[in-house]
């Protein structure tokens, strides 16, 4: 009798062990005097050593930030654009791609996150727009893709740390047959598993993306204190109220469980994919979690419905909301163009429910006018727990009952997270 094939997992990759960032220069690379005096600039840092290493040729800096050292490393190089960098949600221009593929030369700057995933990443950010305050993109090697700079600085600015979706991108290979095998890259360099979705297609493929984003979230924001692969998460609910239940295994474990496998499979990792990475399967009743009985994602194929909710921790329902309020300003000088129409999502307590609970339904309203710190708004949808509340109605609030807001221009969508097109 013979038993199934036995994989391992290969190494960690220098960028899965570390977070690396390539800094591509619009007026050349700053010499290691100049880099150590930015990175002392930055709030907060305390400047503890420099040492030039000249086997390796890397400059390091240790630094200390809130109470927590950091090693930062620096090092001169070339620079070729992977064209799969340029698969991203981020816009760029025909002319900033046209420099981006002309550039020849980086600064990559990578360091070990610390204990807060989402503080180390913003730290990163903080020195990259400091370290090189005239770059024209940045190259997020671990994530595989581009920051425009605009982005970063802005993001570097900010007060609010970047969101857990900042940190991992996700990759989708779709063959000539239409199955798709969705993937993170980013999530190794925070201590955590990559995550992957296989035998996905293309009618699934937005339920399985935002399946896909939403576990990716939850275990950022635990900061490594959950291990998908040994708990499970309760991170959405389907139309017909079943809950959705996410539990991972080893790619090494889960591709035994398929049988017609095109993409994903052994073939496709032998030289990538093949560290630490993980399917996602499902738990579809609470027996089976008690019996550990997975099913595939696709298992779920018919079960959607037209509209699954997927959760927010309210880790990062706060934090939206003090993004998009640190930069409602934004939203309120571009309106003063008439041409931009607004979306401002309001939380509102529910009937019977308890602030310190978090008892809010986030709702949204048109926006309608200011008059001076106030705005109107008009309700565009019926609440399902505020009975004197409906479409329609018509209500005066501030700033600080914002959690979200959606800006439309007659060239673009803005949200708080992607202010950086107002000046593109």
């Amino acid at each position: 009798m013979f038993g199934k094939k036995k994989f391992e997992e290969a190494p960690l990759g220098y960028w899965e062990e570390k977070s690396y960032f390539m800094l591509i220069p619009g007026n050349g690379i700053p010499e290691t005097n100049e880099i150590s005096e930015r990175v002392s600039g930055v709030e907060g840092i305390n400047v503890l050593k420099n040492n030039f290493d000249e086997k390796s040729g890397v400059f390091f800096i240790d630094v200390k930030y809130d109470n927590e050292e950091f090693q930062l490393g620096f090092y001169p190089g070339g620079f070729s654009l992977p064209e799969v960098y340029l698969n991203s949600f981020f816009h760029f221009s025909d002319d900033e791609i046209e420099k981006i593929k002309s550039a020849s030369t980086s600064l990559t700057f990578f360091m070990e996150f610390g204990k807060d995933i989402k503080k180390s990443y913003h730290l990163q950010l903080k020195i990259s727009a400091a370290v090189m305050p005239d770059m024209l993109v940045l190259v997020d090697e671990s994530a595989e893709r581009l920051l425009p700079a605009k982005w970063a600085v802005l993001a570097a600015q900010s007060k609010v740390t970047p969101g857990p979706n900042d940190i991992y991108n996700v990759h989708a290979v779709i063959d000539d047959g239409g199955e798709v095998w969705l993937h993170t890259h980013g999530l190794c360099r925070c201590g955590l598993t990559e995550l992957e979705i296989l035998q996905s297609s293309k009618e699934n493929y937005n339920n399985h993306y935002n399946l896909i984003s939403t576990l990716a979230c939850y275990i950022i924001d635990k900061n490594g204190s959950f291990d998908p692969r040994k708990e499970s998460a309760f991170i959405g609910i389907l139309t017909n109220r079943n809950p959705v239940v996410a539990i991972c295994k080893s790619w090494t474990e889960a591709i035994g469980e398929y049988k017609k496998l095109k993409m994903g499979g052994a073939a496709d990792r032998a030289d990538a994919h093949n560290t630490r990475t993980s399917p996602i399967f499902l738990y579809k009743t609470e027996a089976d979690e008690k019996r550990k009985k997975i099913s595939k994602v696709t298992d779920y194929d018919k079960l959607w419905g037209e509209n699954p909710i997927f959760f927010f921790s309210n880790e990062e329902t706060a934090r939206m909301k003090a993004l998009a309020m640190e930069r409602f300003d934004y939203l309120k000088k571009a309106m003063e163009d008439k041409e931009n129409k607004a979306l401002v999502k309001i939380g509102l307590l529910v009937d019977g429910g308890n602030d310190d609970n978090y008892d809010y339904e986030h709702i949204w309203f048109e926006l309608l006018e200011f008059d001076g710190d106030r705005f109107k708004g008009k309700l565009t949808q019926e609440p399902y727990n505020i009975k004197d509340l409906h479409t329609g109605d018509e209500r005066w609030f501030t700033v600080e009952n914002v959690t979200d807001w959606q800006l439309y221009t007659p060239k673009c969508t803005v949200n708080p997270g992607n202010v950086y097109l107002l000046f593109a």
